[in-house]
């Protein structure tokens, strides 16, 4: 399973997000969108120019934008 997340230093639903990815063992790339040049338009130009963090993709073709724990557990296969 290949997860990319896109996040900020300051996004409190990020650090909750990758709380979760991290309790999961699953390992998973991350993209600050302000640390990178590029970071923040590969983010808009995947999820149609929607300018929010976490924006996550799993395997390329799940996308999640700001999810809940619950959300991302079920994508992830943690949950039903």
């Amino acid at each position: 399973m290949k997860i990319v997340v896109y996040s900020t230093d300051w996004c409190g639903d990020c650090h909750r997000a990758k709380a979760v990815l991290k309790a999961s063992g699953l390992p998973y790339e991350e993209i600050d969108v302000e640390a990178t040049e590029t970071g923040r338009a590969e983010m808009m130009a995947i999820n149609g120019g929607i300018n929010k963090v976490p924006t996550i993709i799993i395997d390329g073709n799940t996308l999640l934008i700001e999810p809940e724990d619950e959300e991302l557990s079920v994508a992830l296969g943690l949950l039903n």
